[in-house]
């Protein structure tokens, strides 16, 4: 956050330097029509018109364009060597971060915008070593390249002596950082994060005049002794020196001269035990304090004479025992992240939390028991999934108006849902209470205008029906009520939430009819995750049933997130989770990607025949039929279903051929037909033949690969192998087939992750693993929380 104030600091000094005029008034000719042709080297429908101008500034004296910044993903396209852009060489800011360029080299034209202050070029794919023209940039004091693929050593920058900020991460830079770098007299931000550079850092003897405030240096492979150099930098606020992989654990009273410090991130680093001791010397004005996957066994009690820290994350550590109770006095303690430890209890009483000032409190996945302590007043986000607390969720939850995340999964509560959470309608957005012991009905408490997203009670043992005031959660986008014992008839009614994308009912004992003629086509407006799995529900399906259906055409979501949940609080992200059965495969926890799309109507009393509107549904991923009374031919506009992965349509009346298409789907990892009264010869292909013959037995017409029965006439049996042998080679050829039609697919990584995943889920941050974790906080912003919880999971 300090960060920002500083960019914010240097660009009002920017704006006051010259007068602008922002759009095209006060703009000459020659430079709209340069802009213009500018925006016509690319492919530009995502930009819209007026946006794109009204990021173009004008000098109001010489008419000479002097500002440009380019809406996110406005341009598609190669920036070429020869752009209009290069004309324009009274710039003094040009912001193209986060655009669709396509990979290539940074042109060495930017070096001709000589009188360029501010250049942000992040997040567009550039490739290879930045140009030897950018030293020309003289005038420059933000200089921002990072989320890129530019390589080599490290930018020719010591020319740029008004560099204020420089911001180099994530990119593939290599070798070691200059001497000259820390001598620019004006450097006051440094962000080198996730790059290859090497060697030590050098500080120079001027270094007590340094102007350098802010220094991001994790996961790079520096050598030697690089702590000493940087405690020579008086004037640092912020330090991040996380997975240094040094061959030593890291002294914290190194860091005793760094008094203005006051947020420092030592993430994947060995510490050394005597160092985090209440007699270690600390900067006592810290205020955040990142310690994950330290390989920390007790708590620090170097903590307790921090009294101006507001955050701590001591996650993915090994820490047992008590949580102490003088953690809860910290007068200033907002955040407090203790994920994937050993500890079995908290320090004190059941209201040992009470009067904490803590606002986001992470305990889960460790070993707490007993009855839930009554939480902070201040509580806005309250997660203890994953442990053995026993006992009602506490009804003093229900005092805390700001709630906004509520996750106690995975525990051994008891009782009824409180009532009393209707008391959250303006603040609650995730209440997850998963696999429980919780009785009575789902509460119908909700009104007009509640803010929830995510409703996830599966897993308990829950009656009655599905409340109708979920009706007035119109941003809802998540419900599993899955392995209950719910009695209700179909929520038809639920079509009318606009943003619900995933409806999770299996295995309860919801009847009637899935599509009586009085209610019109199913069609959810956003629907593509509808499991109503082991159901009672009876009836056939109209012809035009999938017509209209989301899943015939999915998007990535318009903020490029890859899974489902809430991205939108600065300090937080919640990912929804599903239990994924596939293929006689059970992973829980599995993380609901945006761009998948599954129907299981398995186990209930369907009849009738497939609606070959199936066909529509080309983004499917899974679909899974079994079990039911299903007649008639299977489709062929399944063929159509080109992204199908999983296809189960087995335990039916089926008759008639197997569709030839089906055998040109080329993810198909996994089909079964069994147990119908299909006829005539399997379809041929690799997806196909590859198949277990377990996938077609119990169908007395079928022959062909994989069976034995050949469509040829009677030839030889083949010579039979010991009963032992021949499962054992079947259960090879079943794994093996399924890897050859995982290959490309997307379910293949969900398997594979999940069953290798299948221990502790881990607190995460970048380019180590993917487990399946749910919530992380946040340092700053919801970039670094991103960037953090793809980066540590694999360091466990």
């Amino acid at each position: 956050m300090k960060t920002i104030m500083s960019v914010l600091l240097l660009f009002s000094i920017f704006a006051a330097s010259f007068t602008l005029v922002v759009g095209l008034d006060g703009c000459r000719p020659d430079q709209i029509q340069a802009i213009t042709q500018f925006k016509n080297e690319f492919d530009s429908r995502d930009c819209n018109q007026t946006d794109y101008f009204n990021g173009v500034g004008c000098d109001n004296t010489t008419g000479v364009v002097t500002k440009l910044q380019l809406p996110s993903g406005c341009l598609r396209g190669t920036l070429k060597p020869n752009s209009s852009l290069f004309s324009l060489q009274h710039l003094r800011y040009l912001n193209l971060s986060n655009n669709n360029f396509t990979s290539a080299s940074l042109p060495s034209g930017f070096g001709n915008l000589n009188k360029l202050q501010v250049l942000y070029l992040s997040s567009n794919g550039f490739l290879g070593q930045v140009p030897s023209s950018f030293s020309n940039l003289s005038q420059l004091y933000i200089l921002d390249l990072s989320h890129n693929e530019l390589t080599g050593s490290f930018p020719f920058v010591q020319n740029l002596t008004k560099l204020s900020i420089l911001e180099l991460s994530y990119n593939h830079f290599s070798g070691a950082i200059p001497s000259s770098l820390l001598t620019l007299p004006f450097l006051s931000s440094l962000h080198l994060r996730e790059n290859y550079l090497t060697g030590s850092i050098e500080v120079p003897n001027s270094s007590t005049s340094s102007r350098l405030e802010f220094m991001y240096l994790g996961n790079n492979h520096f050598e030697g002794q690089i702590l000493e150099p940087i405690s020579k930098l008086i004037n640092l606020k912020e330090l991040d020196i996380s997975f240094l992989n040094t061959s030593y654990p890291i002294d914290l009273n190194l860091f005793s001269s760094l008094k203005s410090l006051v947020r420092l991130v030592l993430s994947g680093n060995s510490l050394l035990a005597t160092s985090i001791s209440s007699d270690s010397k600390i900067p006592l004005n810290l205020e955040d304090l990142v310690l994950l996957s330290c390989g920390l066994i007790e708590f620090p009690t170097i903590l307790k004479n921090l009294k101006k820290l507001e955050y701590i994350d001591l996650s993915n550590n090994k820490i047992k025992g008590k949580v102490p109770e003088w953690l809860w006095n910290l007068p200033r303690l907002g955040r407090v992240n203790l994920l994937n430890n050993l500890f079995t209890d908290l320090e004190g009483s059941g209201e040992v939390l009470l009067n904490s000032s803590v606002r986001f409190l992470d305990l889960g996945y460790n070993h707490f028991r007993g009855p839930f302590p009554k939480p902070p007043l201040s509580i806005n986000l309250l997660s203890a999934w994953n442990n053995s607390f026993t006992g009602n969720i506490p009804l003093e939850t229900c005092n805390r108006s700001s709630l906004a995340v509520l996750d106690l999964s995975y525990n051994n509560l008891t009782g009824p849902i409180p009532r009393c959470l209707s008391n959250f309608q303006e603040s609650l957005i995730v209440v997850n209470l998963r696999k429980n012991n919780l009785e009575g009905s789902l509460p119908d408490i909700f009104s007009d205008g509640a803010l929830l997203r995510t409703l996830d009670v599966g897993y308990n043992q829950l009656t009655g029906k599905l409340p109708r005031s979920l009706l007035n959660c119109s941003m809802l986008r998540f419900v599993s009520v899955d392995h209950n014992r719910i009695k209700d008839t179909f929520p038809f009614w639920l079509k009318a939430l606009p943003d619900l994308q995933a409806l999770t009912l299996r295995s309860n004992k919801f009847h009637g009819p899935i599509s009586p003629p009085d209610r019109g086509p199913l069609a959810f407006p956003k629907l593509r995750i509808l499991e109503i799995a082991d159901n009672n529900l009876i009836g056939s399906l109209p012809p035009n049933y999938f017509v209209n259906w989301e899943a015939s055409s999915l998007h990535m979501n318009e903020d490029g997130r890859i899974y489902m949940g809430d991205y939108n609080n600065p300090y937080y992200i919640y990912e929804d989770t599903v239990d994924l059965q596939y293929k006689g495969l059970f992973m829980e926890q599995g993380k609901v990607l945006t761009s998948y799309a599954t129907i299981d109507f398995s186990g209930n009393k369907l009849e009738g025949q497939i609606p070959e509107s199936i066909g529509h549904l080309k983004a499917l991923i899974a679909l899974n039929l079994s079990n039911n009374a299903f007649t008639g031919h299977i489709p062929p506009s399944l063929a159509n279903v080109t992204e199908l992965e999983s296809l189960d349509l087995s335990r039916n009346q089926l008759s008639g051929n197997i569709p030839k298409g089906l055998g040109s789907l080329s993810f198909l990892a996994y089909i079964s037909v069994a147990h119908n009264q299909l006829t005539g010869e399997i379809p041929q292909g690799t997806q196909i033949t590859g198949q277990s013959k377990s996938s077609f037995e119990g169908n007395a017409g079928l022959c062909g690969l994989p069976l034995e029965e050949t469509c040829f006439g009677s030839n030889a049996p083949p010579t039979q192998q010991p009963k032992e042998e021949d499962e054992e080679e079947e259960q090879v050829l079943n794994w093996k087939a399924m890897l050859i039609g995982y290959g490309p697919g997307l379910l293949f990584g969900l398997v594979i992750a999940h069953v290798i995943a299948s221990y502790k889920p881990k607190w995460s941050e970048k380019r180590k693993e993917v487990n399946p974790v749910r919530l992380f906080m946040t340092l700053d912003s919801r970039w670094d929380s991103f960037n953090n919880k793809n980066n540590v999971e694999q360091k466990s």
